[in-house]
């Protein structure tokens, strides 16, 4: 999963996996929710992101994390 904000927009887009979107859907005012061709979410968009998220940290509790070696 990666978070990219952008700036010029205010918008976070929540890339849930590394696959194309085919359909979007807006499941609430400025949320819009991408799916894959089988219908299972790729990616949620997140317009004035500011106004609806606490955008000065980032907790993540629990997630099976692999450390990458280098």
């Amino acid at each position: 999963m990666r978070l990219s904000y952008h700036a010029d927009t205010d918008s976070l887009y929540i890339h849930l996996v590394e696959r194309p979107g085919t359909e979007a859907r807006e499941v609430a005012p400025g949320i819009v929710v991408d799916f894959d061709a089988e219908g299972k979410p790729v990616g949620i968009d997140i317009d004035h992101a500011q106004g609806i998220l606490d955008l000065t940290s980032l907790d993540a509790e629990s997630l099976p994390i692999k450390v990458k070696t280098a």
